[in-house]
């Protein structure tokens, strides 16, 4: 039932919660939960949606839902390092680790990079530090660094690129950060990996979709597959394009700042009124507001990669795997709008202020 409070109920409501409080006491407030400690793995290149999944992490961090630890790149391109470097000190935190993949890993091209040395009546558009990827410290010694400095059992890996660091660090050996090898450092620090590879419905009639970021290092991926140690969370190909990130959005959403690295990687990979599919963001959203009932999970199981690339799943009640769903038209446009209002957060404007690292 409302209670509608006109003038003359105002005094007595006002008594009433007055009496409440006198005999109960003020109500317990709720703790909130711990920010959610995570890893980003991106290939940070070739699309745009990468770049939105990581200006949601900053927001999700500002709201004090996360706490970004590192950010480790996927894609041999020698600008994208210091392009999440000029994101990252976009939103106030300049001094995430960032590490990249070096020799082997996938090489990709990029239309969006060179706004990391893009400049405006000669001075950077986006102020940043780490000016070529060469300089940036290999991503498996990052992200052993960042594992054995967390709590047990805490940490969320985001893999929204190719599986090559991930994988790597499987096979990393102990080291100066942790006498743990990397199988048993994962299992000891990581509580969840979230994913966004693969495809668990028929893409265009193709039930053996190779999807694009296990495609490029297929091994990789089949490796980590099999045997990566903690719960698994698949976000499938058919996720991100069901739910398409607004163009509108891109061009009302930014305004708060004459360049925004989001709206121009955007602009150039999608141009309004385009809309993007959300690929990498859904598995930002899920792998830190899974309890929010964005998505529903498929029973558990098992997922592994195919010769051919494609993915697939088999339930048992004693796997660690799992993959998201979207259940209806309603869920799509809620999950829509929170990626919208995450990613188009304004930015915290003082680093001394926002980054404790």
């Amino acid at each position: 039932m409302t209670m509608t409070c006109t003038p003359a109920r105002l005094p007595i409501l006002a008594m009433t919660l007055g009496l409440v409080a006198t005999a109960t006491g003020p109500s317990p407030r709720a703790e909130s939960p711990a920010p959610v400690p995570v890893i980003f793995d991106t290939d940070i290149c070739e699309d745009c949606d990468d770049v939105a999944a990581l200006a949601m992490l900053h927001a999700l961090e500002s709201r004090g839902q996360c706490r970004l630890l590192a950010v480790t790149v996927t894609a041999d391109h020698p600008q994208a390092a210091p392009f999440v470097d000029c994101v990252n000190t976009f939103y106030g935190r300049p001094n995430i680790p960032i590490g990249v993949v070096g020799p082997g890993g996938v090489k990709v091209p990029s239309n969006y990079l060179q706004l990391a040395t893009e400049q405006d009546a000669g001075a950077v558009r986006y102020p940043h530090d780490l000016l070529d990827g060469k300089d940036a410290p290999d991503a498996v010694k990052v992200l052993r660094k960042a594992l054995a400095a967390a709590e047990d059992g805490s940490v969320v890996v985001i893999q929204v690129g190719f599986s090559t660091n991930l994988a790597r660090l499987l096979d990393s050996p102990a080291d100066a950060a942790s006498t743990l090898p990397g199988v048993e450092l994962v299992a000891k620090k990581v509580r969840l990996l979230q994913l966004m590879a693969g495809a668990f419905e028929p893409i265009e009639g193709n039930a053996a979709f190779g999807e694009y970021n296990v495609m490029r290092d297929r091994s990789a991926a089949a490796a980590v597959a099999d045997r990566w140690p903690t719960e698994v969370v698949w976000s499938g190909f058919e996720i991100g394009i069901a739910l398409p990130y607004p163009s509108q959005s891109i061009l009302e959403d930014y305004r708060d700042v004459p360049h925004h690295p989001v709206a121009e990687a955007y602009r150039i990979i999608s141009p309004p009124p385009q809309d993007r599919p959300s690929w990498d963001l859904t598995s930002v959203l899920d792998a830190v507001l899974g309890d929010r009932g964005y998505f529903d999970r498929s029973p558990p199981g098992k997922v592994t990669v195919t010769d051919q690339g494609a993915t697939a799943f088999v339930a048992d009640a004693a796997g660690k795997h799992r993959y998201l769903i979207l259940r209806d038209a309603a869920a799509r446009a809620r999950v829509i709008e929170a990626l919208v209002q995450l990613s188009s957060q304004p930015a915290a404007r003082s680093a001394a202020a926002v980054d404790r690292r």
